[in-house]
């Protein structure tokens, strides 16, 4: 059978970057695989789920070319792919569970409960910060050995039924994980609201959906216990469980949304990384190949497996992330990268860019200077300008009288081609230099600064083809004063 992967966010915020990491992990294993990839929303928060992070979520996942065989807008053999669409489902199994005496409904108020635990903390010496789990404390229910069924708000409670033994599974990456069987508490199952909780739904959602690996964040450790007893109690085999390490941030805490604004994939897009160079980046916090450093999506897929994921948190580096995006853009294609970045210049304020041969040409000529394609574009804007502003430093060093004398030997030259490309263009500056006895960067430097205002650019074939004949001309003239 093919592996079933699945990556199940809730719509509570932006899609987080260790969230893009854990949906590319799976994806990759499930491309690699030849198996199924399945996107499921568990959006039982409803007091924070909302469609604007939904949309966010998506947008996220199909930014970065993480694509789902099952799930929103793709619906597949076992819908619904939306946990609060589902929530019959999830009373059918609580209600099977209590018939077999394998949960029960508790009927204990929230202040009942805030009291149980005010009694012990006080029996105990504890005040109100103080953990009472690691004190020894476990709940204990007065509804537990009942069977009444009463019109009463309630949840509903798995019933742990300890042996002294051990519950746990093997973990991918972690090896064995397990813990005495009488740590565990009877846990909420459904809340009064009759909202299944997180170890309950998932499982259920995982054995519906009919998923075989469950890659997800180390953060979930300690729910696996619980949703094994789950499974357990129910007669399934538990998917192969895969707890991933944690990405923290440049100050060594967990990547966090309050604290780390990198920690949001949308804010990359908007600082001009590229999707492949941020999955490139991110798919490394914590898994590798030997020293490579560097991939195609496609090597990706064919070296990636979840067994080879280790065990160590990935650090943010954003300096290394700016030095790879340099490298896909360098190596990217034009055309692509063309498209890429005139959403870019259109908030730099250019108006008349398009996607076409003069815009690839651009790409061209700065994708081996720019790090970002916010960089891009900025260094790429005043091309797209009519007229240009100089530099006063430039101007005094090379079009004083003899800079200018050699401008206009060059404008003639220019004026006497019958093709404007970069081929033909080139070739000037070695003709002059050649009938004249000066140096090419006498000829060279004076047109650079009429028609840039400063003195680096590309190669003046690729500067001027850029710029146009009629636009190169009008900046010539303007410092000629004709």
């Amino acid at each position: 059978m093919k592996p079933r992967l699945r990556f199940a966010p809730s719509p509570t915020g932006y899609l987080h970057i260790g969230g893009a990491r854990t949906a590319l992990w799976n994806w990759l294993f499930a491309r690699r695989m030849g198996g199924t990839f399945v996107l499921r929303i568990e959006d039982t928060d409803q007091e924070r789920s909302t469609p604007e992070s939904l949309q966010a979520i998506l947008d996220g996942l199909k930014w970065l070319g993480i694509d789902w065989d099952e799930g929103p807008g793709k619906d597949g053999p076992f819908p619904p792919y939306f946990q609060m669409k589902k929530l019959a489902r999830y009373h059918q199994v609580a209600d099977l569970l209590i018939a077999q005496g394998k949960a029960y409904r508790d009927y204990t108020t929230e202040e009942e409960s805030t009291q149980m635990r005010r009694d012990f903390a006080a029996k105990q010496g504890l005040g109100e910060k103080d953990d009472l789990r690691k004190a020894g404390f476990k709940y204990s229910s007065p509804w537990r050995d009942k069977t009444e069924k009463l019109d009463k708000p309630h949840v509903v409670r798995f019933r742990m039924q300890p042996k002294g033994e051990k519950i746990g599974f093997e973990d991918l990456i972690h090896g064995r994980l397990e813990k005495p069987d009488d740590d565990l508490d009877d846990f909420v199952l459904l809340r009064t609201d009759r909202i299944p909780l997180y170890n309950f739904g998932c499982v259920i959602d995982d054995y519906d959906m009919q998923i075989s690996h469950v890659g997800r964040g180390q953060e979930h450790i300690n729910s696996t216990y619980s949703q094994i007893a789950v499974y357990q109690a129910l007669g399934w085999t538990p998917p192969v469980f895969a707890h991933f390490p944690l990405i923290m941030g440049s100050n060594n805490e967990k990547l966090s949304k309050r604290k780390h604004p990198e920690a949001d994939v949308m804010a990359h897009k908007r600082a001009g990384i590229l999707p492949h160079a941020l999955l490139n980046f991110v798919v490394r916090l914590g898994w590798s190949h030997g020293d490579d450093e560097l991939f195609t999506l496609e090597k990706l897929i064919e070296l990636f497996d979840l067994a080879h994921v280790g065990k160590t948190n990935g650090v943010w580096n954003p300096e290394k992330l700016l030095s790879v995006n340099q490298h896909w853009i360098k190596n990217g294609d034009p055309k692509e990268l063309a498209c890429r970045l005139l959403p870019y210049l259109q908030d730099a304020g250019v108006t008349n860019a398009a996607d076409d041969d003069r815009l690839i040409t651009a790409v061209k000529a700065f994708s081996t200077r720019a790090k970002t394609l916010v960089e891009m574009a900025q260094s790429i804007k005043p091309y797209y300008a009519h007229g240009v502003t100089l530099d006063a430093a430039a101007v005094a060093k090379h079009l004083d009288a003899a800079g200018k004398d050699m401008l206009k030997v060059t404008k003639a030259k220019l004026l006497a081609l019958t093709e404007w490309q970069a081929a033909v263009i080139d070739p000037i500056v070695e003709v002059i230099a050649t009938e004249t006895g000066a140096k090419k960067g006498a000829i060279a430097q004076p047109l650079r600064v009429a028609v840039t205002g400063g003195t680096t650019s590309p190669g003046i074939g690729d500067t001027l083809a850029l710029l146009g004949r009629e636009e190169t001309m009008h900046r010539i003239d303007a410092v000629l004063g004709s």
